[in-house]
């Protein structure tokens, strides 16, 4: 299952409600719950480099190409939080990886929240 789609299942059955996409913010973000002026960012682990899991590496093949389209998703990604931030909003980031716990990460989205 998509990581995005697990997380969006498990906040709508926690019974939150959500916008998809919200083009009104920089970089379309995930779930967004705009009474609350939050976000939930889902984060593939590969695509966005969470460091430390071993689902972000660096393919053995066209390294050069690799290198620099992950390190510019990661930029990407710093400068969208950056500008979120300074228009009052506060985002949640949820790990592929993380999802194989759905009890912890329900923790967390309900503790974000709140």
């Amino acid at each position: 299952m998509k990581p995005e789609l697990a997380v969006r299942r498990l906040v709508h059955a926690m019974g939150y409600r959500y916008r998809l996409h919200y083009p009104k913010l920089p970089g379309k973000p995930d779930l967004v719950f705009p009474a609350r002026r939050k976000i939930i960012d889902v984060r593939g682990c590969f695509w966005h480099q969470h460091r430390g899991c071993t689902d972000a590496h660096i393919p053995g093949s066209n390294v050069v190409y690799w290198r620099a389209k992950l390190e510019g998703n990661k930029q990407r990604d710093r400068r969208n939080r950056t500008k979120w931030r300074r228009q009052g909003w506060s985002a949640l980031t949820v790990w592929e990886c993380e999802i194989s716990d759905p009890r912890e990460v329900s923790k967390r989205i309900r503790r974000f929240l709140g």
